[in-house]
């Protein structure tokens, strides 16, 4: 018998219906609100097909042999803060990052510490690339505790952060390690003629091929710092970070550039408690443990005065600035927006944060996957924010 119209109409109305509730609460695009949260954050531009940059690229069969045929390389090295006992994890990064690119460009490797690498260390690391290898001890007076930082307040400030539960609050070299990275490193007379490096530290981890050279990129489209994961600070580590800043501001108000990311830096929106604990400040900040970058941007006299200003203050001692948030901070006032570039195509891992972009030049990674920790960790995320101030580019 057939069934009358209307309650055929009927029936697939209640089947769209059915199948519309189902991906409400299902549906794959839809991304979780972060605490605090009203709006539902936009999908994920890692779940898209990544692809090359636009522009012209260099390709490995463009003069990037070894010796004399190296010719297309410009001004730039790969550049790892390391200790001898790190071998194992600097390794299995060199690895990563020569298998996916740096076999084809052959770009030397620099190496610093405080004390002298050993021959194993050497021979090691050495084994790892047919690149040059440098090894660089960091003079004394770039990496002992400056004479007006008081041993006894030091001590103090370190037994409050380990308190609060701030990692590394009490490891004297970590500070060390924070100053060292935010404002001499590119002093260092092996660095004293480079133009562009890409810092890698130990146990990070690099997915994706990357077939066009880097650094070119960087320089032919007028980019001056690269990152991948942009977070949230822990705020009890840096209460008086903006603070200072603000004070800076106040004498050089020159140094901003017009086109700036000040939004970005003191949104409030996303997390108040953030902003409100960095007295300004929401604490989003490029994950310094990867970035490609121009020294030109360090060695301005904006940077220069910036960074004397915060090292007078004490901070990298008396709390735990880490390099990281300076740098984004200056890079968000002092340098032109546009010239900051997102790496999308490049698939990596620092623990336990990834960027991993959908692409079949991607493996050992999930496409959109941010984290492999508590599903807490996504509201450390500080990409939408960036996205939203200034853009992809």
């Amino acid at each position: 018998m057939a069934i009358a119209r209307p309650i055929r109409v009927l029936a697939l109305v209640a089947i769209g219906l059915w199948c519309f509730f189902l991906y409400q609460i299902f549906g794959l695009s839809k991304a979780p609100k972060l605490p605090g949260e009203n709006e539902v954050i936009d999908r994920d531009p890692n779940l898209d097909l990544t692809g090359e940059p636009e522009g012209i690229l260099y390709r490995a069969d463009q003069g990037y042999g070894l010796g004399a045929e190296g010719t297309s390389r410009i001004n730039a090295t790969l550049l790892s803060l390391v200790r001898n006992e790190e071998i194992d994890g600097i390794v299995q990064a060199m690895q990563d990052l020569e298998r996916t690119w740096n076999s084809k460009f052959n770009y030397p490797w620099t190496f610093f510490n405080d004390v002298p690498f050993t021959e194993e260390f050497k021979k090691r690391t050495q084994a790892e690339t047919k690149a040059e290898c440098r090894y660089e001890l960091i003079p004394k007076e770039h990496w002992d505790i400056p004479t007006w930082i008081d041993e006894e307040i030091f001590q103090e400030s370190a037994r409050i952060l380990q308190e609060n539960q701030i990692q590394y609050g009490a490891m004297k070299s970590y500070h060390q390690m924070c100053r060292w990275n935010s404002g001499l490193f590119y002093k260092h007379p092996a660095l004293e003629h480079i133009q562009f490096y890409w810092r890698v530290e130990p146990k990070v981890h690099f997915f994706c091929d990357v077939d066009y050279d880097v650094f070119r990129y960087m320089g032919d489209h007028n980019k001056t710092y690269g990152f991948t994961i942009n977070l949230y600070d822990a705020p009890e580590s840096i209460p008086t970070l903006w603070p200072e800043t603000v004070k800076f501001l106040a004498a050089h108000p020159e140094y901003v550039h017009d086109n700036n990311a000040m939004n970005w830096l003191t949104d409030k929106e996303r997390r108040l408690d953030h902003y409100q604990k960095a007295n300004g400040y929401s604490t989003c900040h490029f994950w310094s443990n990867f970035e490609i970058a121009d020294m030109s941007v360090w060695r301005s006299q904006a940077y220069e005065d910036y960074f004397n200003h915060l090292d007078r203050a004490g901070g990298f001692f008396y709390e735990r600035w880490g390099d990281a948030p300076v740098h984004s901070i200056a890079l968000g006032l002092f340098e032109d927006a546009s010239k900051i570039h997102w790496f999308r195509d490049i698939g990596y891992q620092h623990i336990p944060y990834f960027n991993c972009p959908n692409s079949p030049k991607c493996r050992g990674c999930v496409a959109g996957r941010f984290t492999d920790g508590e599903a807490w960790l996504m509201k450390e995320d500080c990409r939408p924010n960036w996205f939203k101030y200034v853009g992809m580019g």
